[in-house]
């Protein structure tokens, strides 16, 4: 064998090597997934120069624990004195409605509070969707533990009130009330009913929710007085 050839051999040879090495010799971590924690969103801790409290710093207060909706088998509804009963699945909600976003701070009669950017979807689309009869003068809210709270319709009608899937850029987790909590602006926090499955339009003013039967101020207006009694 001539040197030409014996070159020859040994370049293809290295080249070989060199393929081997590339194929089989890169590092595995080249080769995994990222996992689905990596992958998850970030909860946001800051909007608009204003500092955020964590989905994490509320304290757990709910009448029967943290509820885990079957978000398959999910309805909202919107019923009672309006012109046709709604029913829509999670996905059909975020889907049809517009989103909005908004920093709201919720404030416990327990004396704690907790500032957080809310993302949902505005009640009063929903009531206008169903179509609002004229007897109809307030609205229950219906949770997926039994919970229930009620306000003016007014109070819907006079301000952009949100119904919120999302919270500092993540999805509402299970102990915060997924699939949707209602953003009471300006109201104590137990009129900020979580795992909301229906939202009905009554003409009594005098319903009282899981509190309110309680003791608690049917209006929940953070300027006035907590109890009724």
């Amino acid at each position: 064998m001539n040197t030409s050839r014996v070159l020859i051999l040994v370049l293809v040879l290295v080249a070989a090597g060199l393929i081997a090495v590339l194929v089989i010799g890169i590092p595995s971590w080249s080769f995994v997934s990222p996992s689905p924690s990596a992958l998850a969103p970030v909860e946001v801790r800051s909007y608009e120069g204003k500092d955020l409290s964590s989905i994490n710093d509320f304290r757990e207060n709910s009448i029967a624990g943290p509820q885990h909706v079957d978000i398959n088998n999910y309805r909202l509804t919107v019923t009672g004195l309006t012109n046709r009963t709604l029913a829509y699945t999670y996905d059909e909600v975020l889907g049809r409605y517009p989103h909005f976003t908004k920093v709201v701070t919720l404030y416990c009669v327990e004396g704690w509070a907790v500032s957080i950017l809310w993302e949902g979807v505005r009640v009063s689309d929903l009531l206008d969707d169903a179509g609002i009869d004229s007897r109809a003068n307030t609205v229950i809210f219906t949770a997926h533990d039994g919970y229930t709270t009620s306000f003016p319709l007014s109070y819907f009608r006079q301000r952009e009130i949100l119904m919120a899937f999302r919270m500092n850029a993540v999805t509402l987790p299970p102990e915060r009330g997924y699939p949707f909590q209602l953003v009471a602006e300006d109201k104590w926090g137990y009129k900020w009913i979580k795992w909301i499955e229906k939202i009905e339009l009554s003409d009594d003013p005098t319903y009282r929710g899981y509190w309110e039967q309680r003791g608690f101020s049917n209006d929940g207006a953070l300027s006035g007085s907590i109890s009724e009694k």
